[in-house]
């Protein structure tokens, strides 16, 4: 029997990640060019950097919450092997379906939290184009938050198929 409680509190994981990430997304950096009079260039300056915590934050959830699966199905592999079953066969794929999409989860939400992060020094004398605010593309975080929703739903089940698995094996 699949316990109800790591469950919930993967869930929880899950969703305060998606949380996070879906903020990261709405709140990522913004730069506008000023001009220095004095010393006559110009410059990127740049907004809020809260969205590289949240960034941080929706990768660090989503890590525990694929820790906490994976310890408690002992990562499918290790332990006692499981008869072969509908249920073992399910586990097996929806094992392998759920670690692919926590890795792109995590690239994008590390690679978003990186590129966010960066604020360019450049400047550039004011008879020359205006500098190149360079600022995270749209749409990094989404996908981040796209894949922790998909990993979510791909781990619960996964943990349930592998309950089911086990339980049968006695």
């Amino acid at each position: 029997m699949a316990s109800k409680l790591l469950l919930i509190t993967v869930f929880v994981f899950d969703l305060i990640a998606f949380g996070l990430a879906v903020a990261a997304e709405q709140r990522r950096s913004t730069a506008t060019v000023k001009q220095d009079n004095e010393v006559e260039y110009n410059y990127c300056v740049y907004d809020s950097d809260i969205a590289t915590g949240y960034g941080v934050g929706a990768f660090l959830f989503l890590m525990v919450s694929q820790v906490l699966i994976m310890v408690a199905s002992r990562c499918f592999c290790c332990g006692k092997p499981i008869s072969p079953s509908g249920s073992r066969a399910w586990a097996v794929i929806l094992f392998l379906i759920c670690w692919v999409f926590f890795i792109i989860a995590e690239m994008c939400l590390l690679a978003g939290s990186v590129r966010n992060a960066y604020h360019t020094k450049y400047r550039t004398i004011f008879s020359e184009n205006p500098p190149s605010c360079q600022t995270l593309r749209k749409g990094v975080f989404a996908a981040g938050a796209a894949f922790t929703f998909l990993t979510a739903i791909v781990s619960e089940f996964y943990y349930i198929c592998y309950s089911r698995a086990r339980d049968n094996n006695y």
